[in-house]
Formats: C-alpha cells, sequence, structure tokens
C-alpha cells in the first residue's frame, strides 16, 4: 500500500491520543494497482481495552457505506498494540478470519519512542508482512 506522511502521521496520532487502550479504525484506498491510501477514518474502540480492539458493527458498516459512496475501497483495518510488538497476536488473527483480502496496519508503542508500524495480510491464520510504502501526497 502506498501511503503519506500525514495518513501515517495520523495513525500515529490516533494511537498515541487512545494510549493506555488500544485504538482501531480503518483506511480506504483508491483502487489500483497501485493501492494508494485515500483517507483514514478513525473508529471507537467498544472495548475501551488495552489488550484487545472491538469495533461495533453499525459503526462498521455506516463507515464502509461511507467509503463506498466516495468511490473508495477498504484497503485495511489498523489498531495499536499498547503493550506487545506490533505484530498481530492471535485474537487478531482470529479477527483477520473475516477480511481475507484487507490489510493489517498495526502500530506499536510498547517501549518504543518511535512508534513501529508494520502491516499484514492474514489468510486462513497465515500472517504474511506486506511493506507499507510512504509517499510525499
Amino acid at each position: 500500500m502506498l501511503i503519506a506522511r500525514a495518513l501515517l502521521d495520523e495513525l500515529i496520532a490516533h494511537a498515541r491520543e487512545d494510549a493506555p487502550n488500544e485504538c482501531c479504525g480503518v483506511v480506504a484506498v483508491e483502487p489500483g494497482p497501485p493501492v494508494r491510501a485515500a483517507r483514514v477514518h478513525r473508529a471507537l474502540n467498544a472495548a475501551a481495552s488495552p489488550l484487545r480492539f472491538e469495533v461495533d458493527g453499525r459503526e462498521l458498516l455506516h463507515t464502509i457505506d461511507a467509503i463506498e459512496r466516495d468511490g473508495l475501497e477498504l484497503g485495511a483495518i489498523y489498531h495499536s498494540h499498547t503493550r506487545t510488538a506490533a505484530y498481530p497476536s492471535q485474537t487478531d488473527i482470529n479477527f483477520a478470519a473475516n477480511w481475507p483480502e484487507v490489510e493489517w496496519i498495526i502500530v506499536g508503542l510498547a517501549g518504543e519512542e518511535t512508534p513501529q508500524l508494520r502491516s499484514f495480510l492474514i489468510d486462513g491464520g497465515s500472517v504474511e508482512e506486506v511493506t507499507i510504502q510512504e509517499t510525499a501526497i
């Protein structure tokens, strides 16, 4: 995924603002290739937990409808890890079973002065890291 620095900064800001709880949201993309991030949509972590995130299903459907009305697609689901590395937990892997084509961006804050951003494709329990390519715009 190609993503502008401003959008990466927005993900990091959201993670920091919601700490010590995990943050969550989605990234809308322009259809590709190449897949280019267009917008970040913050969501409320209904679990309000430092160990997991939960997005209200109605909120998520409303957001996806808005993304599609704008001619965009759901490209990634993001969340933060405030106590662990920026790598999918078993809970993340289980949740991703419903979204095999979507990237999973994790903002790692644990013990990091500079947050770590990593993205993954998760399909059938298989985890593959994919590159986040920063763009100027």
